[in-house]
């Protein structure tokens, strides 16, 4: 068979093994995710949660969820509330520019 393969097939038989709990040498990478306070992240831009929610493009009921801790947000929302929290501002600033 082919390098890529024989390469391909090691990769997948170490995923394998590792997931069974056998010592491959793989390495593992862990992201620690911080915890987001989206009512709190909301509050430092001064918005109100229609306002938010229209702002960051999301419905305004997916916020009421997180606001309210029945849901959490992933992905990129995750993100751009990470870097609101940073500057609450940058929401503002990007949309202006557009």
């Amino acid at each position: 068979m082919s390098k890529f393969y024989d390469e391909l097939a090691e990769g997948l038989n170490e995923a394998i093994g590792f997931a069974k709990g056998a010592d491959t040498g793989a390495r593992v990478h862990v992201i620690e995710v911080p915890v987001i306070d989206v009512a709190k992240i909301r509050a430092q831009t001064g918005l109100s949660q229609s306002q938010f929610a229209k702002s960051i493009g999301v419905a305004k009921g997916t916020l009421l969820n997180w606001e309210q801790g029945r849901r959490h947000p992933t992905g990129p929302a995750q993100v751009l509330l990470a870097m609101i929290a940073r500057r609450p501002s940058v929401v503002a600033e990007l949309l202006r520019a557009a």
